[in-house]
């Protein structure tokens, strides 16, 4: 059921993003991409903030982070940081980008089940209380 959710979201702003491309006027791209820049680069830099020292490359469990936008997004890095992109796509309107920016989304949903399961491991009930909490 969330990753329908996902997938819906991700599809309907990759949808827009595209009508905005194919049919806006170059003001109503660039207007577009920077709200979404506007709002997207604070929250990225808010998350990696707040991720702290848990913040690593790899899967890792050195601690489990449920405070800030982590109380209601698992991911919220991956997050505002596609949602900055697809500002950048729009803004530049580049239609094939998009196809990029899904291949990205793909590559990160994949990434977030592998740290899933780090941190059930690590963490077990107290990891899936925290999921049961958040948006997805």
């Amino acid at each position: 059921m969330r990753a329908a959710a996902v997938f819906i979201v991700v599809t309907l702003l990759g949808l827009s993003s595209l009508a905005v491309i194919w049919h806006g006027t170059r003001d109503v791209a660039l207007i577009s991409g920077a709200v979404l820049l506007v709002v997207a680069l604070p929250l990225l830099a808010a998350s990696r903030r707040q991720l702290g020292e848990a913040f690593s490359v790899g899967p890792q469990a050195n601690v489990l982070v449920t405070h800030g936008l982590y109380s209601r997004i698992p991911h919220p890095m991956y997050a505002f940081l596609d949602l900055a992109l697809l500002g950048v796509i729009t803004i530049i309107r580049i239609p094939w980008l998009l196809v990029v920016w899904a291949g990205l989304i793909a590559i990160q949903a994949w990434q977030a089940r592998r740290e899933a399961r780090v941190l059930e491991e690590a963490f077990g009930e107290a990891y899936l209380r925290y999921r049961k909490r958040t948006l997805w």
